[in-house]
């Protein structure tokens, strides 16, 4: 999918969140990279259609995401830095199938992309469990789930190994790195997005460099002092 910001700018009355922004993004695997505040989390919001741009434009495969918001919105998938947050409904495989329901699909339909996606995810075994009952990593695999099975163009991840043990960021790199679907990662885990053939380094709410992965941890290193 073909991500075009055209002089995209985000503001919350006198505070610019993100500049001024002119971008195409078509690569399969995007990092996002910055200090806190930089504006990473702004430019995911906008792709995601969960803000809108003060001025300019950001177009998903053509489509505007404000004139064209619905079909927009259903192109991307979001998983929040918390993602028990967004798991709404008691038991995992009921809040996997909110999506496929709210699109009024047939029962046994639903039932198969559910367990299309618990599988996909290796997560059939959670199926019953609630929310509380699972690990960090395990509600990132169960998010991911419920989003993916929507069928999404490009899936948006905030900080997604955010205060995973080993074994957890492992398998939640695994399920990043094997997703057929276009990934954009916002994180401070710089050894999450080294292999990114692209990655983004925003500073002070500016694209202050947009290159390989090794290159862009360089860069941001460099803004960061360290």
């Amino acid at each position: 999918m073909l991500i075009h910001f055209d002089q995209a700018e985000l503001r919350y009355g006198d505070r610019v969140a993100l500049k001024a922004l002119t971008l195409l993004l078509g690569e399969l695997r995007i990092g996002v990279i910055g200090l806190n505040g930089s504006g990473k989390t702004s430019f995911a919001r906008l792709i995601a259609g969960l803000a809108k741009p003060t001025s300019g434009t950001v177009r998903l495969d053509g489509l505007d995401t404000v004139a064209d918001e619905k079909a927009a919105r259903a192109k991307t998938g979001f998983i929040f830095q918390n993602p028990g947050h967004q798991i709404i409904l008691p038991i995992i495989r009921e809040d996997v199938a909110l999506g496929p329901k709210s699109r009024g699909l047939a029962a046994p339909e639903v039932e198969r992309l559910v367990d299309e996606a618990l599988t996909r995810f290796g997560i059939s075994d959670l199926a019953g469990r609630r929310p509380h009952e699972l690990s960090g990593g395990e509600l990132q695999l169960a998010a991911l789930a419920a989003v993916c099975v929507n069928r999404p163009d490009v899936v948006i991840f905030d900080e997604p190994t955010n205060q995973l043990d080993m074994k957890n960021r492992a398998r939640v790199k695994a399920a990043i790195d094997g997703l057929g679907e276009q990934a954009v990662v916002i994180s401070h885990d710089l050894e999450l997005v080294a292999d990114f053939g692209r990655v983004l380094v925003f500073h002070k709410g500016a694209l202050a460099f947009d290159g390989a992965g090794q290159d862009a941890i360089g860069r941001y290193r460099e803004i960061a002092g360290c």
